[in-house]
């Protein structure tokens, strides 16, 4: 049994999942969301996660975690990774400004 933690890693300006080994404690970075800021704007540019977890919902577990850290902190939301604007259209985020990119 695995669970999974959230956190936001202002060095590496992402947010990264890591599952954890219920049994040993130990955690594996599982994926991440990079994001750029602007005044009162977290902008998400790259969403990844690691091929060998695939298919398990961590994506979809980051990015609602992540967004509801933006949304805590105030901030709008500007979806320019594909992965994060599919979320934002697909799920409602209680409280979430969102500037949608202008696409050409």
């Amino acid at each position: 049994m695995a669970t999974t933690r959230v956190v936001r890693n202002d060095d590496e300006r992402r947010y990264e999942i890591f599952l954890i080994d219920d049994a040993t404690g130990s955690e594996t970075l599982a994926g991440f969301a990079r994001f750029t800021l602007g005044t009162n704007k977290t902008r998400f540019v790259h969403t990844e996660t690691d091929p060998a977890f695939k298919g398990r919902g961590l994506g979809r577990v980051l990015a609602a975690e992540a967004l509801a850290d933006v949304v805590s902190r105030g901030d709008t939301v500007m979806p320019l990774c594909p992965f994060i604007e599919k979320y934002l259209r697909e799920n409602d985020v209680p409280g979430a400004v969102v500037e949608w990119p202008t696409r050409d």
